[in-house]
């Protein structure tokens, strides 16, 4: 597997926890939703923002309503997270924290506790 296809995964992974992690701070429409995470590094674009929309709309996660501002041409559709939404996100952002903490954990002890060798040092060979 090669870094790409690592990060496609990755954001794949990712998305439903941020979207809906958005939606838990307030309604909002789907140009509010890329903008917060879509763009560089980020794990949206709107060929998978709208689909996935879709979807947790239609599990019931999230509800929609239309909304035709008095200035503007077209309605915008405002999404907000529903009663089983919430407690989903809650138990997503649960364990995406116990998670990152173990994946972290182990970066960082991997980092740290490489052999010495390759840190310039050698490393007596075993006498047994």
């Amino acid at each position: 597997m090669d870094i790409t296809s690592w990060q496609s995964q990755l954001r794949k992974g990712a998305a439903e926890l941020v979207v809906l992690s958005l939606l838990r701070q307030g309604e909002r429409y789907g140009v509010e939703l890329l903008d917060k995470a879509g763009g560089a590094g980020g794990v949206l674009s709107d060929g998978t923002l709208y689909p996935l929309l879709t979807r947790l709309e239609r599990e019931g996660k999230i509800v929609a309503r239309w909304v035709m501002a008095d200035d503007a041409r077209i309605p915008r559709k405002y999404y907000t997270l529903s009663a089983d939404g919430e407690m989903l996100v809650a138990e997503m952002q649960r364990t995406w924290f116990e998670f990152s903490a173990f994946v972290t954990g182990a970066i960082e002890e991997s980092a740290h506790d490489r052999p010495t060798a390759a840190r310039g040092r050698t490393i007596p060979a075993s006498t047994g």
